[in-house]
Order: structure tokens, then C-alpha cells, then sequence
């Protein structure tokens, strides 16, 4: 793709401790595992001792959390298959909106699938975090990143390569950059449109390991940071730097602080009074952005409408759906299947776009498939390819990745 900020992305997927129930953290969307509950130490805000952690002896795994990240991700995906103009026309042999009549107005609001991402990475990079030392969670981040990105980056160049397709690979100079990941800020092409989330997410892990993850997660700790951020990013939005908007991110800040805030919801309770002022600041804030981002007066020449209400609507909900899993409003959505699309969130995310054009062109244009039956099967075809890239290539290379990165013993 190439993603547009905020006008929404694919989500990548979101990646990945002990203490407090833990899925194991994922950045945006990806597989998760549950930590028992270690004690929390209490420390004071204020001067006043907040709630004690929860304690628990086993605590079920996060499944809804699994499921909301993939529902995430198909969103994301609806976007960039059907909901905007671009390449995707290119496969599709005419506009999206041709093809969708009905729903390609609908599919537009999927970018939104994004700031969802967001709010779940910040819940759990949180979790991830709390008692981690600063190479392990390093080594968490790059071992969860990084082997799929890698796979997907090969895939996408070679897929591209093939003289029947209609898009063009990149330079080897331009494909070797984006292994690194870091592609944006050199100044690079990108193979995966998607990877503009994944710069946003490592910027988010540099800052939360800088300020919370070295010198030790504590509830008070994370408190200012997400007063600091959250004020340091309204000022950078005020000074128009862009050496500020690039580490502070202000436009995306709110997601990622209310996701912190539904953590410490989670830890401490839903009676922590701070916990949800950083949860409530963050939605009034966010929803700010994303409707300045994706909000644009009704035209005749753009491909669909983005109501400001629904655009709040969708932000409200992300929120609030999150905010019920921490609060455990949400065990009921325990099934053991949840877990299996938390795990295929992530590749799912790296190869649904450029892959999906592909697969476009195949079915529709090749194949000549209706347009509905070519998206249910585009859509079928990369959770398989998903599935594939979890099985053979995540789950063999992640702790071999990670115990190359802190080969030290874990706990």
C-alpha cells in the first residue's frame, strides 16, 4: 500500500513479562501470551497509595484481546482492498468504489483499524514491560518484529518480480534499506506500505523503554509519562518542528497513552481515578486527531465520505472495547480459536496489501471472480499465507532471534 497517514494504514501486527497478567506483549497485532500476576509494590502518586495490583495465581489468557486485533486487522485490510483508490484500481481493473457500490463507503472507515492498533499496543507493551529489564524487552521487540517483517519484505519484492504482475518491484538498493525497518526516516521506498505503523510502533518502544522500561516500571513512573507525553506532544503539535512530530508523534500519542492507561486498569482496578483520567485525556485528545486526519468535507471527486460522527464513533468503541477487556468485561470471549487469530494477526497485516493486490489481479481480472467472491477468497488466501508465515517461519526463528539478543537465562 502506500498508507497514507491517517488515512489509515494496515495494521501491522501487534507484537508482543512477568508481573500482572500478560499477553505476551506484541506491538500492534500478534500472538499473545498470558503471565501470571505478580504482586505489584504499591508506590504513591501524590502522595497517596493507589489500588493494589490484582493478585491472582493463574490468570486466563487475554483472548478477547486476541480477537479484537485481528478484527483490527481486517478492517485495515477492508481499507486497502476496497476502501481507497491507488493501486488497488490498478488489480482491481477500475475504481474500488465501481466494484463496491455499496460498501466501498463503508470500507473507508477500516484506516481507522490503525488507531485500534495503537491503543491495544500501548495495553500491551505496558504489560510487556512492567518488570523486564532493558535488553529483555528489547530483545522481545526485535524477536517478535522482525523475522515475519523479513519473510514478507523477500515475498512482496519477489511476488512483484514476476513479468504477469502489474506492479513494480523495487531496487535492490531500496529492498535491502527495508530489511532494516527504518526505511522512513532514510529517506527509502517502501516495500510494504504498512511499515509507515511499524516506524511509528518502534518509536513508541524507544520512548517507553527510555523513560519507563530502564530505569524501572513503577505506577508512578508510568503516570508521568503519560502526562508528560501527552503534554509534550500538544506542545510539539503547537510548535510545528518536525524533529518534535517525529519523536513525539502527536497525532498518534493519545492511542498509545490510552492503551497505557487501559493497562493500569487493568493492573490496579477500575476504581483507580488516575488510571482513567489517562484513559479519558487520550480518547478526547484522539479522537481530535483522528478526525482532522481522516474527517473531509462531502465531494463529488472524492471516493467516499468519512462522517466526523462516525469517525468519533469508531474511536469511542476501539476504546471502549479495550478498556472492557481490562476491566474483565470481556472473558466470556474466551475461545480457544481467538488465540489462534491473535497469532496470525501479525503476518496477516505484513502481506495483506501488496499480496492482496495480487491475488486481485489473479482472481477478478485472471479468473474473472465476482468482486465480493474475490475479496472473501483474497481475504481467505493471506490468513493461510498468515498462518504459514506463523507456523514455519515465527515460531521456529523468534527464540532463536530473541536468546541471540539476551542470551542470559529467563525467568
Amino acid at each position: 500500500m502506500t498508507a497514507q497517514l491517517p488515512a489509515g494504514a494496515p495494521m501491522p501486527a501487534a507484537v508482543p513479562g512477568p508481573s500482572a497478567s500478560s499477553i505476551s506483549a506484541s506491538a500492534s497485532a500478534g500472538p499473545t501470551a498470558v503471565t501470571r500476576t505478580a504482586p505489584a509494590v504499591p508506590d504513591t502518586v501524590n502522595g497517596a497509595a493507589p489500588p493494589p495490583a490484582r493478585r491472582s495465581r493463574g490468570v486466563p489468557r487475554l483472548r478477547a484481546l486476541d480477537g479484537l486485533r485481528l478484527l483490527a486487522a481486517l478492517m485495515v485490510a477492508a481499507y486497502h482492498l476496497g476502501g481507497r483508490n491507488g493501486e488497488i484500481a490498478v488489480a482491481w481493473g477500475s475504481s474500488p468504489a465501481r466494484q463496491f457500490p455499496s460498501l466501498h463507503s463503508a470500507f473507508a472507515y477500516g484506516c481507522l483499524g490503525v488507531q485500534i492498533f495503537f491503543v491495544i499496543s500501548g495495553f500491551v507493551i505496558c504489560m510487556s514491560g512492567w518488570g523486564r529489564s532493558l535488553r529483555s524487552f528489547i530483545a522481545s521487540r526485535v524477536a517478535r518484529l522482525y523475522p515475519a517483517y523479513w519473510v514478507a519484505i523477500l515475498l512482496v519484492t519477489a511476488a512483484f518480480a514476476l513479468p504477469w504482475v502489474a506492479f513494480e518491484a523495487l531496487g535492490p538498493s531500496d529492498v535491502l534499506t527495508n530489511l532494516t525497518m527504518l526505511q522512513q526516516p532514510l529517506g527509502a521506498k517502501r516495500v510494504l506500505g504498512v511499515c509507515w505503523t511499524l516506524w511509528a510502533e518502534m518509536r513508541f518502544y524507544a520512548l517507553f523503554a527510555l523513560c519507563v522500561v530502564l530505569p524501572g516500571a513503577t505506577r508512578r513512573r508510568v503516570v508521568l509519562f503519560c502526562a508528560g507525553w501527552t503534554l509534550a506532544a500538544a506542545l510539539a503539535q503547537a510548535a510545528h518542528v518536525p524533529a518534535l512530530d517525529v519523536v513525539l508523534m502527536p497525532q498518534y500519542a493519545p492511542f498509545f497513552i490510552g492503551g497505557i492507561g487501559c493497562y493500569l486498569l487493568h493492573r490496579y482496578g477500575g476504581r483507580d481515578p488516575v488510571a482513567w483520567a489517562v484513559v479519558g485525556v487520550s480518547w478526547l485528545t484522539g479522537q481530535h486527531h483522528a478526525v482532522a486526519g481522516l474527517w473531509h468535507p462531502p465531494s463529488a471527486h472524492a471516493f467516499s465520505y468519512r462522517s466526523t460522527v462516525v469517525v468519533i464513533a469508531i474511536v469511542t468503541v476501539g476504546f471502549a472495547l479495550v478498556v472492557a477487556v481490562a476491566l474483565g468485561r470481556m472473558q466470556w470471549a474466551n475461545w480457544r480459536w481467538l488465540t489462534v487469530a491473535g497469532a496470525l494477526t501479525y503476518p496477516f497485516y505484513l502481506v495483506h496489501e501488496h499480496l492482496g493486490w495480487v491475488a486481485v489481479q489473479g482472481l477478478h481480472g485472471g479468473l474473472r471472480l465476482p468482486s465480493y467472491a474475490t475479496l472473501a477468497l483474497t481475504v481467505a488466501l493471506m490468513l493461510t499465507l498468515a498462518w504459514v508465515l506463523h507456523r514455519w517461519v515465527e515460531r521456529p526463528l523468534t527464540p532463536v532471534l530473541r536468546q541471540a539478543v539476551d542470551p542470559r537465562p529467563r525467568r
